[in-house]
């Protein structure tokens, strides 16, 4: 996989795999969102967003969101477990603007709080302590 793609077979697409994870009891949550995690038979990790129009009136907004958690899922390293992060609160309104910079940070360290939390207990490729991750904008 190279720099910013993410390809189709890294991705979960299907209604059913979905509602089989959010079967599982969610693994993580923060202020914003929750993640579900489940082992899978494939060489890779694998990943859902849920980013509900109620939650995130703005397009622009959710596909921040579906973005950021990519970008963030790609750097974490993780193998065979399939995981959905699902937007659970609001994150902004309609009153205000869709994006800022200072949104797209907070979702970032959420969203990587959620990935570096269990990063051990859901398998990483390599046994390094420290997940590096930029939290720049």
């Amino acid at each position: 996989m190279s720099g910013g793609s993410f390809a189709r077979e890294r991705r979960i697409l299907k209604a059913d795999e979905f509602s089989s994870a959010f079967r599982l009891r969610p693994v993580q949550k923060t202020a914003h969102f929750v993640l579900y995690a489940r082992p899978n038979d494939l060489p890779h990790a694998r990943l859902g967003v849920v980013a509900a129009k109620r939650f995130a009136p703005r397009a622009a907004t959710r596909n921040m969101i579906k973005r950021v958690t990519r970008e963030i899922f790609r750097q974490s390293n993780l193998v065979n477990v399939d995981c959905i992060v699902r937007l659970s609160k609001p994150v902004n309104s309609k009153a205000g603007p869709a994006t800022n910079a200072q949104l797209k940070r907070d979702l970032r360290v959420e969203v990587l709080r959620l990935f570096v939390s269990q990063r051990a207990s859901l398998k990483p490729i390599n046994s390094s302590p420290n997940l590096t991750i930029s939290s720049a904008p």
